[in-house]
């Protein structure tokens, strides 16, 4: 990565000299299977005698000509960047270049299918890699035309940001796309997307009476699993919405949708032409939580061709306004314009409690970033820019009002249409709008880091009344800022078998101790939730009493929203080691087979394995891994036949396998000796069950291969390695570990799988091996590997599994001795966070 990390100063003088008026790239896909053609032409006006840089990565320049004279090569490029000096006042620059495939989700990614032999290409430009695939000024504040003409096989699909156009002959079963110029945009959400990808087509008509093209694509070989009907519902029904709340139609000339291989995020807002990740193309049953995470994430993605794509940010210190709101508002959308109604459920289970997670790292930063270079925002797709940012929106949507929320964010539209922005612009239509100063609110919020925590202190009478009761408010250590919160506190009693909310005020919160003189002299009921409805950002805390209620009779909140805040809120307190991990898992046993909503199953599924593996003490972990895993079969076989508990208990019970019997279990699974009604062993479920058994060292490679042999897909080679990986032998690690860390060319999709894999162990000690090795790589690895491949390595292969001193002694070290890495010390620092905090919660189990 040296020499590729452009910095926000470089950025503002190319921006003070430069403004782009075009560019005509001319991409030739016909090269062969490490590069491909790729000739620009770049139209700008500059300060008369200045000079600046351009950005190429490339394999070979072949020329490079600016305003008619021919410069040399090997002098003004370096592979990274071509120098240009001596600029006119308006400049046309034309640059010959080799470019380079990937096959790590950036630039332009290639893939063959296995199931065919087909190739497939996608492009990823966020955040610095449009110029993997063309010359460029890489800053989302040089926006400019893109004219793209392609040479590809003629039986090809091609698609860009404009309409594709029929394209012309070439010869040698070739053909030639030219597609129009594009709207004025920034680079990152320029797209290509070849191959011989299947299409489903459809059309809606816009709220300015344009009919607006949609197409869904995907690789052939999923072709049958698309349910592209229900995708053009979803996206007619986000169309609406936005159209409406926004007062501005749908700014491109179409929409597509393309589900593509090996992709890094959940999907790519490109203006027009949306990627989206090939995890949304279910070929097996998924569950609950997945379908309604893809339909959020269509309309996160159909967001952004507003908030990003039409305006966008001018920096990347400025990436939360285009995350956050996207965010807030395809939840919102979700729970009013679909019949996932329970959004906001699932908004507040999984966004927000990564917002919270983020927040207490060490790592945490405040809404609006310091963002000095390129790496630093690749570290920034976080849960502060995604999901903490969109709490904060909720809060001021509650604050200024709904509508004058939506009218400020209409004349945001309308004024910055096509052009930069930064976070005072917003603002600056919000207060028109509401009338309100939000400077101190900007303050608060946007500029400060770390979660607070509320929790209620009160007395009760011999009555049973309340004679005080007040809500304390906490800061955290690094980042002491007192804010205001506007919550409500639900009082919960039980009542014929169910806790019932009888009681809610609804208040504003400030400083250190607010009292609440409404709640004095009301009944103490069986449990308090503060933050209920969860309108506040904040972390909460159960009184002793409403614990052991919760503890006993969570499942007996009829609300989902308000489970899922008692869900959070014991697992804050336990991850604070206020709570004991045993009685987290407690609280999970006792009432997970009431829980209906599947994103918080599945959340606290997740979170109930992390605290029996490592966050319960070592000397107790081995019998309560054993209950878990007992208690999860007994879970799966007691739900409703093919429910959607059903299946989530079974794959988790799946993961934490490990004893003879719970093993001999999955076995029997899977040879369907023991039948689960209405759960098929589908493919990916079989893959599941097969790691499990991998994991327990009751299969090997035969087995692996065998699977792989019938599963000859890119998901069955991604299972595969996810398998390989989680053999308990240290042979076994070895070879994973050096598949991915000692050799480079395994796809991100691999590298990733090989991560899972690795660091599933029963025995953590498996693992001791590779603390030194994982250390003494982490500067070969940023250095001579792509962010995505190197970042994957660094969180993949951490042995976070062995949660003791040891490891945190060697981390703590490896940073002693690296203080000059900024980019990389954070994601080694989140690690050990990680590592730090499971000791701390151990101490609270013993």
């Amino acid at each position: 990565m040296p020499g590729e990390n452009l910095t926000r100063l470089e950025a503002q003088e190319r921006k003070a000299l430069i403004d782009v008026q075009s560019y005509e790239v001319d991409l030739d896909l016909t090269r062969g299977d490490e590069v491909f053609g790729s000739i620009t032409t770049v139209r700008f006006t500059a300060k008369a005698g200045s000079s600046t840089f351009i950005d190429a990565i490339t394999r070979t320049v072949r020329s490079v000509t600016l305003n008619g004279v021919e410069l040399d090569p090997a002098a003004v490029s370096d592979g990274v960047r071509i120098q240009l000096d001596e600029l006119a006042g308006e400049n046309v620059l034309r640059v010959d270049a080799d470019a380079i495939y990937t096959n790590t989700g950036e630039g332009l990614h290639r893939f063959v299918d296995p199931a065919d032999g087909e190739v497939y290409l996608y492009s990823q430009f966020e955040v610095p890699d449009s110029r993997r695939m063309f010359a460029v000024f890489e800053q989302p504040d040089l926006k400019a035309t893109f004219q793209f003409t392609v040479t590809a096989p003629d039986y090809w699909e091609v698609v860009s940001n404009s309409p594709t156009p029929e394209p012309t002959d070439v010869g040698d079963s070739n053909k030639r796309w030219e597609f129009a110029p594009t709207q004025v945009i920034s680079s990152y959400i320029t797209a290509l997307i070849a191959g011989p990808y299947s299409v489903e087509r459809s059309e809606l008509t816009s709220s300015d009476g344009r009919t607006i093209a949609l197409g869904v694509f995907a690789r052939a070989s999923l072709a049958q699993y698309v349910d592209a009907d229900y995708i053009f519902e979803k996206t007619r029904e986000g169309f609406a919405f936005y159209e409406e709340i926004f007062d501005f139609p749908y700014p491109f000339e179409k929409y597509d949708q393309l589900f593509v291989p090996e992709f890094n995020a959940g999907a790519m807002e490109n203006a027009g032409a949306v990627t989206f990740t090939e995890t949304y193309v279910f070929r097996s049953k998924v569950t609950d939580a997945i379908r309604e995470r893809r339909v959020i994430t269509i309309l996160h993605e159909l967001a952004h061709m507003w908030f990003g794509d039409l305006v966008t940010m001018k920096w990347w210190n400025d990436l939360w306004l285009n995350e956050s709101f996207a965010t807030y508002i395809s939840t919102l959308a979700g729970a009013e314009a679909t019949e996932w109604k329970e959004s906001w459920t699932t908004f507040g289970a999984l966004e927000k409690s990564w917002a919270y997670r983020q927040d207490q790292l060490p790592s945490t930063h405040p809404i609006v970033a310091t963002i000095n270079d390129l790496e630093d925002v690749q570290v920034n797709f976080d849960g502060i820019t995604y999901a903490k940012g969109a709490s904060v929106l909720k809060q001021l949507v509650a604050w200024v009002g709904r509508d004058e929320f939506l009218s400020g964010v209409a004349a945001y539209f309308k004024k910055h249409q096509f052009s930069n922005t930064e976070l005072t612009d917003l603002l600056a239509e919000l207060e028109a709008t509401s009338g309100r100063d939000l400077t101190t609110w900007s303050e608060q919020w946007l500029e400060t880091a770390g979660v607070n925590t509320l929790r209620p202190q009160f007395e009760v009478a011999e009555d049973g009344t309340f004679s005080s009761f007040a809500i304390a408010q906490t800061t955290p250590a690094d980042w002491p800022t007192q804010r205001p919160h506007r919550l409500a506190i639900g009082l919960y009693v039980m009542r014929d078998g169910s806790l019932v909310r009888e009681g809610r005020v609804e208040v504003d919160i400030d400083g250190e101790r607010t009292e609440i003189a409404e709640l004095v002299g009301s009944k103490r009921p069986d449990l308090i939730l503060v933050n209920d409805d969860d309108l506040a950002y904040a972390k909460i805390r159960l009184d002793e009493q409403s614990l052991r209620v919760a503890i006993e009779s969570l499942g007996a909140i009829d609300s989902p929203l308000a489970r899922s805040l008692v869900w959070g809120s014991v697992w804050d307190a336990t991850r604070d080691a206020e709570t004991s991990a045993l009685d987290y898992v407690e609280l999970v046993l006792r009432n997970i087979g009431a829980e209906t909503e599947s994103t918080t199953l599945r959340t606290t599924l997740a979170q109930l394995q992390l605290a029996a593996t490592q966050y319960v003490a070592p000397e107790r972990r081995a019998a309560t891994l054993e209950r878990v895993g007992d208690e999860l079969w007994r879970l799966a076989r007691a739900a409703d036949n093919g429910s959607d508990a059903q299946f989530q208990f079974l794959q988790a019970f799946a993961a934490v396998a490990h004893t003879d019997a719970q093993l001999d279990t999955v076995q029997d699974v899977l040879d369907e000796r023991i039948v689960l009604e209405g759960l098929d062993i589908d493919t990916d479920l079989g893959w599941i069950l097969l790691i499990a058994l991998a994991a327990g060292g009751r299969v090997g490679a035969e087995e692996i291969d065998a699977a792989l042999a019938s599963d000859n897909t890119a998901s069955g080679a991604q299972s595969a390695a996810h398998a390989r990986a989680a053999i308990p032998t240290a042979k076994a690690k070895l070879a994973a570990w050096n598949s991915i860390v000692e050799n480079d060319g395994a796809s991100n999709a691999i590298v990733r799988a090989t991560g899972l894999g690795f660091l599933r162990a029963s025995d953590p000690e498996l693992l001791r091996p590779f603390v030194e090795r994982y250390l003494s790589s982490l500067e070969r690895l940023w250095e001579e590997r792509s962010y995505a491949i190197s970042s994957a390595i660094i969180g993949g292969f951490y042995p976070s599994p062995l949660a003791d001193t040891e490891l945190v002694a060697a981390t703590e070290a490896w940073l002693d001795g690296h203080p000059d890495t900024p980019a990389l010390r954070r994601l080694v620092l989140e690690s050990l966070a990680g590592t730090q905090r499971a000791l701390r919660v151990q101490q609270r189990s013993h």
